[in-house]
């Protein structure tokens, strides 16, 4: 095990900002991209690609915040927004009373085929042109690794709310 209090190495501090610098801009540029093709934001499509991947078309709310790193708040004021367009309804889960579906709609699957070309395009270009097979391969093989490993956290839903004091 790594000791703690080391520095890191050059190269493990040229990767993490290598990381942050293509993750910013890419998120900027997918960002401009999404709202130009289909008024979404990053969050909200997101959100639309989830539940256009699902079998049914639904999630459960507290899995969707999980999925998509998002506070639960801030996913229920962006399903408020999503549902006001017409692009989600939200009903109470079958399976318990207290939690919300969200489940995306006809309209929600046109966005989402409407913004799907340019965000492919995009990504070509931006991510994947200087990369070759091999290199796709290895990076998706790095990446799942770092994902797989942060994901064994338990979620931040998995923690119990702080109850306000009354006192």
């Amino acid at each position: 095990m790594p000791d703690a209090d080391a520095p890191l190495h050059p190269a493990e501090l040229d990767a993490y900002f290598a990381l942050i610098e293509v993750s910013s801009l890419l998120r900027h540029a997918v960002e401009q991209q999404l709202r130009e093709a289909g008024g979404l934001s990053y969050v909200q499509f997101q959100l639309l690609a989830r539940l256009g991947d699902s079998p049914e078309g639904s999630e459960r709310m507290t899995a969707l915040a999980d999925g998509v790193v998002y506070s639960r708040s801030g996913l229920t004021h962006q399903a408020g927004l999503l549902e006001k367009m017409g692009l989600v309804t939200r009903a109470p889960s079958a399976d318990d009373e207290r939690g919300v579906t969200l489940t995306i709609t006809e309209r929600g699957r046109a966005v989402l085929a409407d913004v799907f070309p340019g965000h492919i395009d995009l990504l070509r270009k931006l991510l994947l042109a200087p990369l070759d097979r091999a290199h796709v391969a290895s990076l998706a093989e790095t990446l799942g690794l770092v994902r797989e490993h942060m994901r064994a956290i338990p979620p931040r839903s998995a923690a119990p709310r702080r109850r306000r004091s009354t006192a």
